[in-house]
């Protein structure tokens, strides 16, 4: 039988996401203008856009009251 192997994420999913964004970037502005770039940038800004609604989530302002 096979084991499979796991991977365990190190942070917190926000700064995962947010340091994507910054890769991505970086990666956009070495890129001739066109497809592959604008690819890149739109997944830039998901991630941004991921890291922003976890950010939001772990909200003081989400927590239930008890």
């Amino acid at each position: 039988m096979k084991r499979r192997s796991f991977f365990k994420p190190i942070g917190p999913p926000e700064k995962r996401f947010s340091d994507e964004a910054q890769r991505l970037r970086k990666q956009a502005h070495g890129t001739q203008p066109g497809f592959e770039r604008e690819k890149l940038l739109r997944r830039a800004r998901q991630a941004e856009t991921a890291s922003q609604i976890f950010q939001w989530l772990g909200s003081p302002g989400l927590k239930p009251r008890t």
